[in-house]
C-alpha cells in the first residue's frame, strides 16, 4: 500500500509536529506502507522520509525540477521522480497513492489537501483522505469546513468522508492501511 502524505517544508514551532512525523514514519515502515510525498529533504517532509528510510521502509518522492534546482530534493529516497510543475507533482502523487494524509504545514500542504478533497468530491479519486490533527492544528480548518456545510456550499457526506485523528495508528487504521 502507498500512502501520500502532505506536510510542511518546515518543522513548525511545536516539537509535537516533528514527533508526529517520526511516529507516523515508523508506523509506516513497520507496516510495509510506502511513503509517497513531495520529495523534499527539509521540514516535516524530510523528517518523515528519513524516518521511513531509517526503519527500512520505501519512499517515493515527487518533486518539480525548479525545487530540485534549489537543492531541497531528497537524493536518498528509494525512488525520486522529477516532474515539470507543481500540477504534475500533485497528479503523479495521486496516481501512485492508495490513501492520503495531511500533517501540519503551510500553503503547500493546504493546497494539496484542498485539491485532493476536491478530486474526491468530484469522483476523480476514491481513496481515503485523513488529517492528523496534532495539537489541534486543523481544528480551525475543520470549523470552516463545517461552516461550508451549514452554509450550503459542501455536502455533509463530503465532510464526513474525511478521517480526522490525533493518533497516528488510529488514522492509518481509519484510512484502511492497517488492521483495526
Amino acid at each position: 500500500m502507498n500512502l501520500c502524505v502532505f506536510c510542511g517544508s518546515r518543522t513548525g514551532v511545536h516539537p509535537e509536529f516533528e514527533q508526529a512525523a517520526l511516529t507516523l514514519g515508523s508506523l509506516m515502515a513497520r507496516n510495509n506502507i510506502t511513503l509517497v510525498y513531495g520529495g523534499g529533504n527539509i521540514g516535516l517532509m524530510g523528517v518523515l522520509a528519513d524516518t521511513v528510510l531509517k526503519e527500512g521502509g520505501r519512499v517515493i518522492g515527487v518533486i518539480p525540477d525548479f525545487l530540485m534546482q534549489r537543492e531541497v530534493g531528497h537524493r536518498g529516497v528509494t525512488q525520486l521522480e522529477i516532474v515539470g510543475s507543481m500540477h504534475e507533482r500533485k497528479r503523479r502523487m495521486a496516481d501512485l497513492s492508495d490513501a492520503f494524509v495531511a500533517l501540519p504545514g503551510g500553503w503547500g500542504t493546504l493546497d494539496e489537501l484542498a485539491e485532493i478533497l476536491t478530486w474526491k468530491q468530484l469522483g476523480l479519486v476514491s481513496a481515503p483522505v485523513g488529517l492528523l490533527n496534532t495539537r489541534n492544528f486543523f481544528t480551525p480548518l475543520l470549523t470552516q469546513m463545517s461552516d461550508m456545510v451549514t452554509g450550503g456550499f459542501l455536502d455533509a457526506a463530503s465532510l464526513q468522508s474525511l478521517s480526522v485523528e490525533t493518533d497516528e495508528q488510529k488514522l492509518l487504521e481509519r484510512c484502511g492501511l492497517m488492521p483495526v
